[in-house]
């Protein structure tokens, strides 16, 4: 196991840091707030961070805002394996249970959205409620990248991910200069400041950081013909019984609008659909007003069928 100085991950703020034991490992967390919990999951190529404007708005309003360092990435322990979507979900739900709370809002993008979708069906008495961002439901993430040549043609970082040691390299390379070079290309027409993006470079840099990032990508493909792979999947067919939002943004050229727009079928619950005009990729750092807005309303909402 790996223990990776996170110092340059730990920023200041109106928030406090600190770490936390679950299933069998260490994360490092960010909180801000008193009140029900919300735990915020990041995506490629980020970490904690990504939900600073998110942190700030749920703690205003009334929510206990924890934002987590996932598995390998931040301050978070770099583990030698681990890195399933179930094993990973499990992290999730271990989370809930060391910050002493009963349930949480779990709030995901990207593979954290993966990871919350998941943890939903795996663990569904410690979810009060999920919202997904630019990420389909898994079993329709499956079937988009297997049958839909475009939605294919969007992930190829995935499919290059496959490679041994290469994709790490490159993601370090020049001072992790892909990583800001991707944060560019998957934004909508407004692209990120040069310091957000100077930001998720280093932490990138942070040793062993690269590989624990991919790892998670390699199992999704590599495993779909495996037991276990096709075991997962068969677990994943168990509906969300919870209330659900699902956001995206109608520019988004990583996950298409059409793959992400059939996972209702998986939700036996209220599920709400929201698309963001204009936007890309990143919808929570795009436009934070109009992200976090449409989040607060719909975890304030007693009836969120409506």
């Amino acid at each position: 196991m790996t223990v990776a100085d996170s110092s340059g991950v730990r920023l200041d703020g109106p928030w406090t840091h600190r770490d936390v034991a679950a299933n069998g490992a260490r994360f490092h967390i960010a909180e801000a707030g008193d009140g029900p919990l919300v735990l915020l999951l990041h995506g490629f190529p980020q970490f904690w961070w990504t939900w600073r404007h998110q942190m700030t708005a749920l703690a205003e309003v009334g929510f206990r805002a924890v934002a987590m360092d996932l598995r390998g990435v931040g301050g978070s322990d770099r583990t030698p394996r681990g890195y399933d979507p179930g094993n990973l979900a499990l992290d999730v739900t271990g989370v809930i249970r060391s910050l002493g709370e009963p349930d949480a809002a779990l709030v995901g993008h990207d593979l954290g959205g993966y990871l919350a979708w998941t943890a939903a069906a795996m663990r569904p008495k410690l979810v009060r409620r999920l919202a997904v961002c630019s990420m389909p439901h898994p079993r329709r993430w499956r079937s988009a990248m297997l049958a839909d040549v475009r939605q294919s043609a969007n992930s190829s970082h995935i499919w290059g991910f496959q490679q041994p040691w290469l994709p790490e390299r490159r993601l370090v390379a020049d001072d992790a200069e892909l990583v800001g070079r991707l944060m560019r290309e998957w934004s909508g027409p407004v692209p990120p400041q040069d310091a957000v993006v100077d930001t998720y470079r280093r932490a990138m840099r942070i040793p062993s950081t690269a590989h624990c990032s991919i790892e998670p990508y390699r199992w999704l493909v590599r495993s779909m013909a495996r037991p276990d792979g096709v075991q997962f999947y068969r677990r994943m067919k168990r509906p969300v019984r919870v209330p659900t939002l699902h956001l995206h943004g109608s520019l988004d050229p990583v996950m298409r609008t059409r793959s992400a727009a059939g996972s209702g079928e998986y939700v036996e619950a209220p599920y709400r659909w929201r698309l963001f005009d204009g936007l890309g990729h990143f919808p929570h750092e795009e436009d934070p007003a109009a992200f976090s807005t449409e989040l607060i309303n719909w975890l304030q909402d007693p009836e969120p069928d409506r």
